[in-house]
Formats: structure tokens, sequence, C-alpha cells
């Protein structure tokens, strides 16, 4: 981490990845001004161990509030901005895709141009020193056929969901930004993630808690769809290389080096879950898996090629999927109070809608 006395401003620091980052960072002796809207994902209690930390400023805000980011930029005078803030589930935008289009676009254009404006004040040092770091995805890159090349940050965009395309146009705009006006920017692109505090409307948390109360497993099609595996400490860990050691201007692709299809992650996770929470009357929880219809446009197959963030700056995930998927599922086995408390009425009928009415095959 780069030492400086002067805090860094994170926005979605209570989301899922962000709340890990800002967890790390502060642990690293940084200090965090952390900007979220505190939606659905967006989660105080995955802060709770930072509540009377002095280091960590809780913000509730928009990063589409123009007036709100000049203003904590120019009280905090942060040395940096990483930018997590960010519609994410590529399922409520299919839905719902003007909430994508507000946040992912309009957003992060607010909050470029506002850190565009607090940057031109700074004296040469501080400029020299600030940085801009907008965290993206692979999904930007579209799908891939089993056989094709994994991901490279030369491979050209071809997003497939709404979703997909609004952070293609915030990854388009922060390059744009530090084309045309300079903004030291740094723009990282990540493999699916998994770990503590995710939502659990996605697929590992959701099949973990499904498995471990004996609900079915809805697996979208056939179960084939491949994706790269990211644990969320390796990720945090390598935007803060990338903080630090990364070119200016430059993406650097971030991945697990853990290819599988959700079928196989589905399997594992009940395979696990039978281990830790054993039940004779239930049955093998492989049991619970059941196909159910899939989602428009699902793209088949994401891979990453992480070779340059490892060749330039000396990157490396350092947790295997197996090891990593054991953390978390004991992680939520052990945090019933944090699932208990995220499962709204809300989340509940979210979930009744997105996979409870899909026909089964």
């Amino acid at each position: 981490m780069m030492k400086c006395c002067c805090p860094i401003l994170v926005t979605g620091g209570a989301g899922f990845i962000g709340s890990n980052f800002v967890l790390q960072w502060i642990g690293l002796g940084g200090r965090v001004v952390n900007l979220d809207l505190l939606t659905y994902a967006g989660n105080p209690a995955n802060l709770a161990t930072l509540e009377n930390d002095p280091r960590h400023r809780m913000v509730a805000g928009d990063i589409c509030d123009a007036e709100l980011v000049g203003t904590l930029l120019r009280e905090h005078r942060p040395r940096a901005i990483v930018h997590f803030a960010a519609e994410s589930h590529v399922d409520r935008s299919i839905a719902a895709p003007d909430a994508f289009i507000r946040t992912n676009v309009h957003g992060t254009f607010t909050l470029l141009e506002q850190a565009r404006i607090y940057w031109s004040g700074l004296d040469e040092a501080e400029k020299g020193a600030f940085r801009f770091l907008h965290v993206s995805t692979d999904e930007v890159y579209g799908s891939l056929a089993a056989e094709d090349a994994a991901f490279s940050e030369t491979t050209a965009y071809a997003p497939n969901s709404p979703y997909a395309a609004t952070k293609a146009a915030s990854d388009h705009l922060a390059r744009a930004y530090f084309h045309t006006y300079g903004l030291p920017v740094l723009t990282t692109n990540c493999s699916n993630n998994y770990g503590p505090f995710q939502f659990p409307e996605k697929l590992i948390p959701l099949m973990i808690l499904n498995a471990l109360e004996g609900k079915r497993l809805p697996v979208y099609g056939d179960g084939a769809n491949v994706r790269d595996w990211l644990y969320v400490e390796d990720h945090c860990a390598a935007i803060r290389t990338v903080l630090e050691k990364g070119r200016l201007g430059e993406t650097y692709n971030i991945g697990g080096n853990s290819e599988r299809a959700n079928l196989d992650v589905v399997t594992a996770i009940c395979g696990v879950v039978d281990e830790l929470r054993p039940n004779a009357a239930m049955g093998p929880r492989s049991k619970l898996i059941q196909f159910v219809q899939d989602r428009p446009g699902h793209d088949r197959r994401y891979a990453i090629d992480a070779s340059k963030i490892g060749r330039e700056l000396a990157w490396q995930p350092k947790v295997r999927f197996e090891d990593g998927l054991r953390q978390t599922v004991t992680w939520y086995l052990e945090h019933t109070d944090w699932v208990e408390s995220v499962r709204t009425g809300a989340y509940r009928d979210w979930i009744r809608q997105n996979y409870d009415e899909r026909t089964s095959q």
C-alpha cells in the first residue's frame, strides 16, 4: 500500500468487493472516505468493525450527486479515488436496465468530471501523486467459445447484457478522461469474485444458503456456462498493486486462473456443505440441483488472461479455488445473523421472481 497520510475516496465501499477492500486498506494502516448510496447491496454491517475507527468516514450518498462528490474531494483532499460503485447483477439489468444506465454511466461520468476539476486545482506534486482507479469487469469483452483464447487487455469489447454494456461505457469514459484531459486513470477488469459479504443473489452465496436450508439449487440452462473465479481478497490485493505501481492510462485484467463450469461450482458447494453441515435426513445436497430456463443472452464462457499484471506488476492470485470456496462456505455458515439481516422481504421477492418462477427443464 502507498504510504501517505492523505485518505483515499472509495465509492461503493459498503458493497461486497468494496467493503473487503476498505477493511484490507485500513488494516494496512490507511484512511478511507467511503461514499456509498447504501442500496440493497450496500450494507453498513459489512464494516461494523470500523464503526468507531477514526480512519474510516462513512458517507451515505450518490455518485451522481456532483455537488456532494465535489465537496468531499475539496474537504478531504484524497490522494486517490477507487471506484467500485456500480449496479452489477446481470439478471437485475435485464429486468430494470435504467438503474444501470444511471449508476454505471452517469455516475461514473459525474465522478470523473468532479475528479478532473479537483485534480486540475492541485499543485504539481499532488497532481503527480493522484490516481483514479476504475474497477470494471470481464463481461465487457462478451462471450468466448470453448476453444477461444482468454480475454486480454486488447480483446475487442462486445458486451451482451445491459450490465456489461453500461460497464463498457464507463470504461470508455475513463479512457477518454485520461487521453483527453490527462486525468491519471487506471482501469482493472476482473473475473467473477466470491468470498465474504457477497449479497446472496449471486451464484455462490445463493447456492450455499439454499443447500444449507434444503431448497432447490436452480442452475441456468445446462450448467455448462464457464466462469473464471477470483477470491475477493486476491482481487483487493491486485487493486492495491495497480494503484501503487500501474502505468497511467493502462488497463489490467485480474483473474483467478480458476475456470469452472457453473454446474461444477454448484456440485462443489454441495460437497463442502455436506461435509460441514451433514444432514442424514436431507441426504446429498447435489440431489437439490435443478436445471431451469436459461436467462436471455447468457454468455457461454469468460476467461481472463492475467499475464500482463503478473509480468508488469508481479501480482499473482494466491488462493486456490477449492480453498477459497471452503473459506467462503465457512464464512456464510458462521455469519447467519448477517445473512438474515440482508434477506429482507424485497430480497425474497426478487429471488421468487428471478428463480422460483423459472420453469424447470
